[in-house]
C-alpha cells in the first residue's frame, strides 16, 4: 500500500459518490449532537495527552539506557516512553 492510499469503507464510498454526484445535503446537528460529538472528541484528544512523571532508577541502569539511547541516535527519554508503550500494548513482553 502506497503511503498516500487511503482505504475507503462502503459508507465513506457512498458519501464520496454522493458528493461527486451533488446529492450530498449537509444536515445541520443539534445543540445536544454536538455536545455529544465535543465530548467524545475531547476524551479521546485526552488520552494522547503526556503527564510528566517521576520514576528513580538505579543510577548502573539509567546509565546504560542513555547509553543505548545515544547508540540508536535517540533520546534516553524516547526510549523509556517507547519500551513503556509497547509493554501497555503487548508488544513487548516482560520477563521477570
Amino acid at each position: 500500500m502506497k503511503k498516500n492510499e487511503f482505504i475507503y469503507d462502503n459508507e465513506e464510498l457512498a458519501l464520496l459518490e454522493e458528493i461527486a454526484n451533488g446529492e450530498w445535503i449537509d444536515d445541520t446537528l443539534d445543540k445536544d449532537t454536538l455536545d455529544a460529538y465535543a465530548q467524545s472528541a475531547a476524551y479521546t484528544k485526552s488520552l494522547t495527552e503526556k503527564r510528566q512523571t517521576t520514576i528513580r532508577f538505579a543510577v548502573n541502569d539509567l546509565a546504560i539506557i542513555k547509553a543505548k539511547a545515544k547508540e540508536m541516535g535517540i533520546g534516553y527519554q524516547n526510549l523509556i516512553q517507547t519500551l513503556v508503550h509497547n509493554y501497555a500494548h503487548d508488544k513487548t513482553k516482560l520477563g521477570l
